[in-house]
């Protein structure tokens, strides 16, 4: 069997689902490819910027890719959990900044679900929408006649310099239940604070707004949500799906660490009579890198296909379901982030040269695990539910 056969194989093993492979995101994919010798040879001005050039952002959203999750009722494609897994997955390989934004910002265009249709008709107008979204603080609601006044600041914005709309979290009062509250870009200041290691293009930089109106209709609960869709994703957990969004990217960019380090390894090194390929060390490294990989990927699309199958039945299914859900996406990041050591390791002085996309890769998927969704704490609230204890937090 060739390389190029075993490749294929690969390709179709990590295809787990037929939703995957269904014709409306082939279109997507092929865009992605397209879009990639642009991503490659523009990755330096992501460091630099600190946020996604205009030009990138633009061909990324023209490309619909920040509108993967908006509803077909106001015009959008309305992706399965596991196409959009799939898109997500693939433009990560590529680029983990650009994958981050893309599965924020296209996981965010869920709203359309959640509000009145001709509210998400006339934000979505523009082709270029992008959702900022911020669930790191909870500020201050203030009812009004028509809406609240909103006031605070918010971290993690990620592709706030290119955002049309904020979505951030405020509350009437420190107890009361907090409110998605959505704010156009004209009412916000951006604080350019994002100076950080990994995930540097996605301009990730703190929000702020001051006493700004915001009418009932661009509101909606953060926890006890009612669509206004009956699609499948408006429908299942709201925290769970933002997870979802998320948890792709590390292992989109552990899946184009594995293909970097074959080619890598594949190359002749400067005074070696043999390439990397050839010593059983890096062919060990290869393989476990190709299974925990897979491990991972198979038990983070199971626990989604059961949230699915109980998010109708809800009850005792339904909350012992969720808490295994948020395990798997911590799993599957921490096997993300180990395969992609073991692979700059293996590589050896070659991974630490910004020449050598390892050397980001190691950056951007570490910064990803960071994220609370993402967090080693969710091994805590599996175990509590495990236990028969309650899940001592509302946010899984």
């Amino acid at each position: 069997m060739t390389r190029l056969d075993l490749q294929a194989r690969y390709a179709s093993i990590d295809e787990a689902t037929p939703d995957e492979r269904s014709s409306s995101v082939s279109g997507l994919l092929d865009a992605i490819r397209r879009l990639a010798p642009m991503l490659n040879e523009q990755r330096a001005a992501f460091d630099e910027l600190r946020r996604l050039p205009d030009d990138v952002f633009d061909a990324l959203a023209d490309a619909g890719l920040f509108r993967l999750w908006l509803p077909k009722a106001v015009g959008g494609p309305e992706l399965s959990p596991f196409e959009f897994m799939r898109v997500t997955e693939t433009i990560s390989a590529v680029d983990g900044s650009v994958g981050w934004l893309v599965g924020n910002g296209a996981g965010m265009s869920r709203v359309g679900g959640y509000v009145a249709k001709a509210v998400a008709r006339e934000w979505f107008s523009d082709p270029r929408a992008f959702v900022a979204a911020a669930t790191g603080a909870v500020c201050t609601a203030t009812p009004v006649k028509g809406g609240y006044r909103v006031t605070g600041r918010w971290p993690f914005g990620s592709g706030a310099h290119h955002a049309s709309l904020f979505m951030a979290l405020a509350a009437e009062a420190a107890d009361a239940p907090p409110l998605c509250c959505y704010i156009p870009r004209r009412d916000v200041t951006i604080l350019d604070n994002w100076h950080v290691s990994g995930l540097r293009g996605t301009g990730s930089c703190d929000f702020e707004v001051r006493d700004v109106f915001v009418p009932a209709a661009h509101t909606h609960p953060f926890l006890d949500l009612k669509p206004s869709d009956p699609g499948l994703v408006y429908r299942m957990p709201h925290v769970s799906v933002f997870a979802w969004t998320i948890s792709s990217v590390p292992l989109g960019i552990a899946r184009g660490a594995i293909d970097t380090f074959v080619e890598l390894a594949s190359q002749r090194r400067s005074g070696a009579t043999s390439s990397l390929r050839d010593r059983e060390s890096i062919q060990t490294a290869v393989g476990r890198a190709e299974a925990t990989h897979r491990a991972a990927r198979a038990f983070l699309v199971a626990a989604m296909t059961e949230l699915i199958a109980a998010t109708d039945i809800g009850g005792e299914r339904l909350l012992k379901t969720r808490p295994m859900f948020r395990m798997a996406a911590t799993y599957a990041t921490e096997t993300a982030v180990s395969i992609v050591d073991i692979l700059a390791a293996s590589a050896g002085s070659a991974s630490i040269f910004e020449t050598c996309k390892l050397e980001r890769m190691a950056r951007d998927v570490r910064a990803a695990a960071r994220h609370v969704a993402l967090s080693p704490n969710n091994y805590v609230i599996g175990g509590r539910v495990g236990l028969g204890l309650d899940p001592g937090s509302s946010r899984f």
